[in-house]
């Protein structure tokens, strides 16, 4: 049976009421901290959140999810130019951060911290759950993380002991995501083959089914992720972004 955490993953949002040890936390911190990033510059910041006043103050701007105010800890990775900034200023050196280039280049670095915490500790037996809220109130987050200038939210995982074991996360065949030195298009055919299992999975017809839609498409495009409020997230984004001196 497979073990590894890169092929084991389950999004777990039930949690133990069981802290994490601090020798446990560095280590998942060291994890995150030892991934590759741009220039070695480390762009982002770790805003670790235990104090259940300060979950329950950072619940909202996640849309209430239980896992927020139940899971014994909370990570919020960031983007963060603000360190780098001031080092710079202080050492008399001219490098500008207010730009797309530089928050695309600091949000990498900030997945790929996420992405390592993440690994480390399901191979410590814990559980996590990526918040895909993260950007939607970033604003709010800011708020309540106290976040300054130069730095924004961009990942949030909660970590935790699983008081629940689901089922894997269907996932698209490798030969709908691999290209073999160039990229080659999808037909229509190869589009309806390449998400005909992902469609007739149980659960998928069930939200098809609960949703009164003709199929799970439409439930992502109408349901999920509908464009109005798509376009509601990103113009705060921007907003955002503007206001924290990101661009």
């Amino acid at each position: 049976m497979q073990t590894n955490p890169l092929y084991t993953h389950k999004s777990i949002r039930k949690y133990k009421q069981q802290p994490i040890d601090d020798e446990t936390i560095n280590k998942i911190v060291d994890a995150g901290i030892r991934g590759s990033n741009t220039g070695n510059m480390q762009l982002y910041s770790i805003v670790l959140t235990t104090s259940d006043d300060v979950k329950r103050e950072l619940a909202p701007a996640h849309f209430n999810q239980p896992m927020v105010t139940s899971a014994p800890l909370v990570a919020t990775v960031c983007v963060d130019v603000n360190r780098m900034s001031k080092w710079c200023k202080v050492s008399n050196a001219d490098l500008a951060f207010n730009n797309l280039e530089s928050f695309i280049t600091a949000s990498i670095d900030a997945t790929i911290v996420a992405q390592n915490m993440a690994l480390a500790a399901e191979e410590e037996g814990l559980g996590i759950c990526y918040i895909g809220t993260t950007t939607y109130n970033p604003d709010m987050i800011i708020d309540v993380l106290k976040l300054p200038k130069g730095v924004f939210p961009l990942v949030t995982l909660t970590i935790g002991y699983p008081d629940e074991t689901p089922a894997l996360t269907e996932r698209l065949p490798a030969a709908a995501i691999v290209h073999k030195d160039r990229y080659v298009d999808y037909s229509d055919s190869d589009i309806k083959a390449l998400h005909a299992e992902k469609e007739a999975n149980p659960l998928n017809k069930k939200f098809v089914e609960e949703n009164h839609k003709e199929n799970l498409a439409q439930v992502f495009a109408e349901i999920r992720y509908p464009r109005q409020t798509s376009e509601a997230f990103s113009e705060r984004l921007v907003e955002t972004l503007k206001k924290q001196g990101l661009m």
